[in-house]
Order: C-alpha cells, then structure tokens, then sequence
C-alpha cells in the first residue's frame, strides 16, 4: 500500500479529490511481471486533472476476497471519493473482479459498462467478453464510485479518454467525462479537468463559475 500525490493543490482542502486504484492480476501481484495498470492510470490522471487530487493504491491477486477488502478498505477507511480497478473483467475461471464490485455495492450504474463495451467494440469483436461494472458504495458518511477498467494501458486510456479524430473532435464518449458530475451527485470534491484531454460534463446549472 502507498499513497501518492497527484497534485500540489490543498490535500487538506474540501475539493482534493482522494482516487484509489487497484490492479488486479495474480502474476504482476507475485512479481512475475511488471504491473502495467497502475503506472497507466497515474499517468493518465496526472495529465487529465487540473483539480486538486492524490491517490492511494494497491497490487492484488485474482482473488474475491482480496479484491472486496481492498475495496472496502480505500472506501470506507481511507475515504477515497473514486476507486478505478484494471484487470480481472474477462470470462476466465480467475477474473472475479466484477463479481467483488457488485459484492461490496450499494447501488450499480449501468452506464458506464455499457459505455467501455462501446468504446472498446470500436477496436474488437472480443469487446462483448468484458464484464466491466460500475457501483456507488456508501456509507452513513460517505460515498464513493467504484468503477472497473480493462488492464492494458491503450485500453485504460481510450476507455477513460473516448475516441478522437486527426482534428481532436470528440467521436467516442471516455467514461470520465461523467464522473466528476457522478461525483457532485454523491457529495464528493468538484473535479475540474484539462479540456484537451478530457472535458468534464455538467448541466449549466451545475457548473462553478471560475474567479
């Protein structure tokens, strides 16, 4: 377990944004390989953000109930506002990590794994094996969302990011276009986010007018 600072913005302030993130994979967790997941995510997280965030993380094995405490844990203890999981989605005997989302879940969002699926469709027909979920897990003071992202790094990032053409025009939706407003919704940090890389989506009435 480490934490890492993500930004040198107030972590102690009301809108620092607490990301958890959990790869996965029994071989990278036993030292047969180098994780990849981990150093994709915080790359990925150190150039879309602009707001205030750190992270904490954590290399597990394909097994349930690892993944469940790790979960737990980085929500209910270490009070992150987001969890992103790499890894452990596919049909195989050893991919549980859906399975332990939904276990340690209070409410699913749908959504979002419909939209990895579509992204992922635009590159292979194998997209449709992903089992990739999207849960709020809350407690009486907190909430968070957890969401499960595909292992390679390529697909961390279009997954995240969406699909753009030679000109940078948007075609694909990222998923995390609609997170910070998820995360409004369910009383976390306002998450403000470099445009080129990611625009934030919110309602007019949502968004803060920046002084």
């Amino acid at each position: 377990m480490k934490t890492d600072s993500g930004s040198s913005a107030d972590s102690d302030g009301p809108d620092h944004l607490k990301i958890g993130l959990v790869s996965i994979s029994d071989r990278a967790s036993a030292g047969i390989y180098q994780d990849q997941g981990l150093p994709a995510l915080q790359d990925w997280f150190g150039h879309a953000l602009s707001s205030s965030w750190s992270m904490e993380t954590r290399l597990i094995p394909d097994e349930r109930a690892a993944i469940e405490q790790a979960l737990i844990e980085l929500v209910d203890q270490a009070q992150c506002h987001l969890v992103i999981t790499t890894g452990g989605t596919g049909p195989s005997r050893r991919d549980v990590t859906p399975e332990a989302t939904l276990a340690v879940a209070s409410k699913e969002m749908p959504g979002f794994g419909e939209q990895m699926r579509q992204i992922s469709l635009q590159f292979v027909p194998t997209a449709i094996l992903s089992r990739q979920v999207a849960v709020i897990r809350e407690t009486d003071k907190h909430a968070a969302l957890i969401l499960n992202l595909p292992g390679q790094p390529k697909s961390i990032k279009e997954t995240l990011e969406g699909l753009k053409d030679a000109d940078g025009k948007q075609l694909v939706s990222g998923i995390f276009a609609a997170v910070p407003y998820c995360i409004d919704l369910i009383g976390g940090p306002y998450i403000e986010t470099h445009d080129a890389i990611c625009k934030a989506f919110r309602p007019k009435a949502a968004i803060r007018n920046k002084s």
